[in-house]
């Protein structure tokens, strides 16, 4: 018998679903998934697809931390996978205890609409140490030396396939580090690095918010704004980017070009606001 919805899918109810009280606590949560799909799970395609289902919910649960609402099809359509594995993957995530699904209906008709998918806060028992189990009589293995030597045998051989293929030199790692430049701030680094990982990519968003921030008087080249409310325009305008690319609008331009404008329009609204002007000053 298929149960009643009783929860209508509006802005009210998915704030009451969020588990989380930011984006960082949020992100913690997805890195400490990630890494116990990567010890739990040994199939490296159903790994690397949990990862990205996982991902992508992280990444459309940022207007309510931790509750994203897009339909199955639409999940399969951005992970390029059918609808039949999103659903095995979903299922997968809930029996890890990673999500949890809430099926919604919508107000005008009261029919069912996609559901809430709600990441949940990591347990107690998977940010430490496993639970401790009641210890259980089991007849005793005899070591004897043909054992031991089987088994030092098979580690050898699991460390060397395990570490084989890394290139652990100062020359590969240099080549590898990803650093931010220190002239990029902390908060907004830590920001938009949620949803980009290259340090170029982070850094050209700080690019267009200082080439936003015109000079005003050429005499001292002051310009329109400080570094405190660059930040606080670079943050804002940031979320506001991030949800245009939730919702699927088209950047035609490309998507530095369609930041560029949102840092415009809302440097050229703030400087006339003199609350805002005054305040961070």
């Amino acid at each position: 018998m298929k149960k009643r919805i009783d929860v209508i899918a509006n802005e009210e109810a998915y704030n009451n679903l969020s588990s989380f009280a930011d984006i960082e606590e949020l992100n913690k949560t997805v890195r400490v998934y990630r890494e116990i799909i990567r010890v739990d799970t040994k199939r490296a395609d159903v790994q690397s697809r949990l990862i990205a289902l996982l991902e992508l919910l992280k990444r459309h649960s940022c207007k309510q931390f931790g509750v994203s609402y897009m339909c199955k099809n639409t999940i399969a359509e951005k992970l390029e996978v059918s609808y039949k594995t999103v659903q095995r993957l979903m299922k997968k995530l809930e029996d890890l205890g990673m999500i949890r699904q809430i099926p919604m209906k919508r107000k005008k008709d009261m029919m069912q609409t996609a559901n809430a998918i709600i990441i949940q806060p990591v347990k107690e028992e998977m940010s430490g140490k496993p639970p401790v189990k009641e210890p259980k009589k089991c007849p005793a293995i005899k070591t004897t030396t043909s054992f031991l030597k089987q088994n030092i045998k098979n580690n050898k051989r699991k460390a060397v396939a395990q570490f084989s293929h890394v290139d652990n030199s100062p020359e590969n790692s240099l080549k590898q580090a990803n650093f931010v430049a220190q002239w990029v701030p902390g908060v907004f680094s830590n920001l938009v690095g949620s949803f980009y990982g290259k340090a170029e990519t982070i850094q050209e968003f700080w690019k267009v918010i200082k080439q936003c921030n015109r000079v005003v008087d050429y005499s001292t080249n002051k310009r329109a704004f400080t570094g405190k409310q660059e930040l606080e325009i670079g943050t804002k305008a940031f979320k506001e980017f991030a949800m245009k690319v939730k919702s699927g609008v088209k950047m035609h331009k490309g998507q530095f070009a369609y930041f560029n404008g949102i840092v415009n329009k809302i440097m050229n609204e703030l400087y006339f606001d003199a609350a805002f002007m005054d305040n961070l000053n």
